[in-house]
């Protein structure tokens, strides 16, 4: 019990340090302080859960900084019911903030490792999450269109396959630079063809393999 107080003030400390950050979306706010990050990290390491920083998990990835997933969120402008395809499930947080938030999520992850403790975990938490392992650089096409798809990887390109799988309408976040350094950026879809591009922050991200990636 002391422990889950203890952990509450920390997620408490940590959301009052992203809205000095610049975070002012009160749902994105409120889901990062309802989901507790410290499930998402081994016992040994529960000191980093509520760092802004991004940690080391299995396979080479990371669960991303705090902040990152607060702009990410924020930029997708998220509505309770949405249809949402992310690409890197990792290790869920960041599905788990979206699910917090009412959407539909839908979930790629390469890692069967990563994708197999993602699910285990997202359901032993009372998460409803449609996830799958495979290549996230082809999208879900039978799940599409998406009212929003957030890609949390590092990309060369935008890979077509997504941009077809967005709804009219819908909004797509992707960091797309080289391995070291990326521009985030936010697709929005006018109609079938025409697509406004927005580009914002520098982040650095794990690079996206796929057809419509890196080589892994």
């Amino acid at each position: 019990m002391i422990d889950e107080y203890k952990h509450k003030g920390a997620r408490k400390k940590l959301v009052e340090e992203l809205a000095a950050k610049g975070i002012t979306d009160k749902a994105v706010l409120n889901a990062m302080l309802k989901v507790p990050r410290h499930f998402f990290f081994n016992k040994t390491f529960y000191a980093h859960a509520y760092v802004d920083k991004a940690f080391p998990i299995d396979e080479g990835q990371t669960i991303s900084q705090p902040y990152t997933v607060a702009y990410q969120t924020q930029i997708l402008q998220v509505h309770k019911g949405e249809k949402v395809l992310e690409i890197g499930t990792g290790s869920g947080y960041q599905a788990a903030i979206l699910l917090e938030m009412g959407v539909k999520i839908y979930s790629i992850e390469r890692h069967e490792k990563l994708y197999k403790k993602a699910k285990l975990l997202l359901n032993k938490m009372g998460y409803q999450a449609n996830l799958k392992c495979g290549d996230g650089t082809k999208g879900w096409p039978e799940m599409a269109p998406f009212d929003k798809i957030i890609v949390t990887a590092g990309a060369p390109i935008i890979p077509k396959a997504l941009m077809t799988q967005l709804a009219i309408g819908g909004i797509m976040v992707i960091p797309v630079g080289n391995e070291a350094s990326q521009i985030m950026i936010c697709m929005i879809k006018k109609d079938e063809k025409t697509f406004e591009k927005i580009e914002l922050k520098n982040f650095a991200f794990v690079p996206l393999i796929g057809e419509e990636g890196w080589e892994g």
